[in-house]
């Protein structure tokens, strides 16, 4: 009877040690997943995606790596832009790893280093870039940001995909100078288009009175026309404009008269001076 209890346990522990080592050298990796494989230190090709075997007691280390595109918030950074304007400016960064085994073997920690050299080429490319880029030239910068963060992170088989600008905050004296800077800039646009406007109008006008220059007739219909629509209301009041030509000789000075006496005694004569004209 001790015998047989002795072999149920006996078979127990190498069941269970069965599992163990079964569990231990049975790993499985996800679609999106790759295993990097060490093997006694030294690196073996890429595992999964699936089911795949492993030797178990720390004859092989296993490191799973997340090939999806991963965002990166960087941190909000204080830029002073190249027109020594002090911008806070913070963005998020698009990347993932196309080569798994370098983002182990050749970084250390490939997130750490990756937000890194975000953060320093974000302040180095934001440095040399005026206030009027950052504000309306972002689809420019952000290419390139994009191009030397992947071109530094390349070796690491890290691919940057995309690098967005998410928010600049001003200080708030900035802020009323640019509403300032806006507002005349409003001002002379309008200026302008009013200015444009009376130079077409007076085209226009030049145009049709050298038109009605050349028939009588079109500027007497254009003068009884004007009258009409100044008539249109009863409380309004006509001016009638008379050529000067009708009244000047009606506002000349009266011409002195001036009388002789003959010696003769004959009635004397009056000699009026001309009216001017």
């Amino acid at each position: 009877m001790i015998e047989g209890v002795v072999g149920e346990t006996v078979v127990g522990v190498c069941v269970l040690l069965a599992v163990i080592l079964t569990a231990s050298t049975i790993r499985i990796a996800k679609e999106y997943e790759r295993g990097v494989v060490f093997r006694l230190g030294r690196l073996i090709a890429l595992r999964g995606p699936g089911l795949f075997f492993v030797f178990p007691f720390g004859i092989d280390l296993v490191r799973k790596i997340d090939l999806r595109v991963i965002t990166l918030e960087v941190p909000q950074q204080e830029v002073i832009t190249s027109d020594n304007v002090t911008v806070k400016v913070n963005a998020v960064n698009f990347f993932q790893v196309v080569d798994a085994q370098a983002a182990i073997v050749r970084v250390r920690n490939f997130m750490e280093a990756t937000s890194q050299i975000a953060q320093t080429t974000l302040r180095a490319v934001l440095g040399q870039s005026s206030l009027d880029e950052l504000l309306g030239a972002r689809d420019k910068i952000n290419g390139k940001l994009q191009e030397i963060i992947d071109r530094q992170t390349e070796p690491w088989g890290i691919k940057v995909g995309t690098v967005e600008l998410k928010d600049a905050q001003l200080a708030e004296s900035m802020v009323r100078a640019l509403a300032r800077q806006a507002e005349a800039e409003r001002e002379k646009r309008a200026k302008i288009i009013a200015t444009e406007g009376e130079f077409q109008a007076a085209q226009v006008l030049a145009n049709a009175a050298q038109i009605i220059s050349t028939q009588p007739a079109a500027l007497a219909l254009r003068y009884m026309q004007t009258l009409l629509d100044m008539g249109s209301n009863q409380n309004s009041t006509i001016v009638f404009p008379i050529p000067i030509e009708l009244i000047r000789p009606l506002l000349a000075a009266p011409a002195p008269m001036t009388a002789t006496l003959p010696a003769n005694g004959t009635r004397p004569t009056v000699a009026a001076e001309p009216v001017a004209r």
